[in-house]
């Protein structure tokens, strides 16, 4: 009796079982030279449900017709650009809905935060003062702060006044000035002449480094002497008007404080101070002015007493003429 040798089968353990995975993995499915028939049949329907379910989770029910393959591969496909397509459309329409709500609240919220730092801030009150008769004057500057100067210590107050063309500023005074300590002021206008009468002349700047007050603890204060242009004679009234703006308030601190950034407008670019000729940047700052403008009133001559001034002047030149020859005539010596 003939004994027939079967096949060695494969081991239960861990090598054979990955050389099986291993060739699950491939394209085709492993080569079963072995087996025949239905073992063929079922080994290659077990391959196929696996390559289905890796691929698409749609499940094939007839592994041998390729039709139904190809009808799974495109449905799979297509739910995959359906799903993609889903999703891009919920991003958008998050994205769409999130600008939607920050253009909503950022007015909101942007005035509710501004109105916040508005609230918590003090604000700046000027006074322009003008003092003496005649035509010389003083202009008197106050600035009083609504928090305490001791946190402001580290900060300088510059004021840039407009001279209008009734006034002028005499730079040789303010030299004078500042050499006995009394003010801190320098002119910055170009080409200024103070004989000029109103009409040829321009309007001119000054700088006006403040002090602290010492009756207020909260107050800076600046002096500057003025002075009085001559002006046209008019034909019926004999006075004239002459405003002075409010003048720009200027602040430059060493480190930030809330009130720059609350009446902080914009940046000028200024000298740190008299002694040196470093440029600092200078923040222009928001006030409330007591006075919106100081209006002076210049007494000024008629046109009908034209003739009447001229012939006095003339007459009184002519005296003091004569005067001063027969003085010097009577009491000279004069030697050949």
């Amino acid at each position: 009796m003939r004994l027939r040798r079967s096949s060695p089968r494969p081991r239960a353990g861990g090598a054979g079982r990955r050389r099986e995975q291993t060739r699950g993995r491939g394209r085709t499915p492993p080569a079963t030279p072995e087996l025949s028939g239905a073992a063929a049949a079922g080994r290659r329907e077990l391959w196929d449900r696996r390559r289905a379910r890796t691929e698409c989770p749609v499940r094939v029910t007839n592994s041998r017709s390729g039709v139904r393959r190809v009808h799974a591969r495109l449905w799979c496909a297509f739910s995959g650009v359906l799903a993609a397509a889903a999703v891009a459309v919920r991003v958008v329409a998050w994205l769409v809905l999130w600008e939607a709500a920050r253009l909503t609240r950022s007015p909101t919220t942007a005035f509710a935060a501004d109105a916040g730092i508005r609230a918590t801030c003090s604000e700046i009150i000027l006074r322009q003062e003008v003092f003496k008769d005649g035509f010389h004057r003083d202009l008197l500057i106050k600035v009083k702060f609504g928090e305490s100067i001791e946190d402001l210590q580290t900060c300088r107050l510059l004021i840039k006044q407009y001279i209008p063309t009734g006034l002028f500023v005499d730079p040789y005074e303010l030299a004078s000035l500042r050499e006995k300590n009394i003010t801190e002021a320098l002119m910055i206008s170009e080409n200024f002449n103070i004989e000029a009468p109103d009409y040829l002349s321009k309007e001119s700047e000054v700088l006006i480094y403040a002090r602290q007050d010492s009756q207020c603890i909260d107050c800076f204060q600046a002096f500057l002497p003025v002075h009085y242009r001559y002006h046209r004679p008019h034909s019926k009234d004999g006075e004239t008007l002459i405003v002075v703006n409010n003048p720009d308030l200027l602040m430059y601190c060493d480190q930030e404080f809330p009130i720059l950034k609350c009446w902080g407008q914009s940046e000028v670019a200024a000298p740190c101070d008299l002694k040196r000729k470093d440029i600092c940047q200078w923040n222009n700052m928001k006030y409330k002015s007591v006075y919106k403008n100081v209006t002076l009133q210049i007494p000024v001559g008629l046109t009908i007493h034209t003739s009447l001034v001229c012939s006095v002047t003339l007459l009184i030149t002519i005296l003091c003429s004569t005067l001063i020859l027969v003085a010097v005539f009577k009491y000279g010596h004069f030697s050949l």
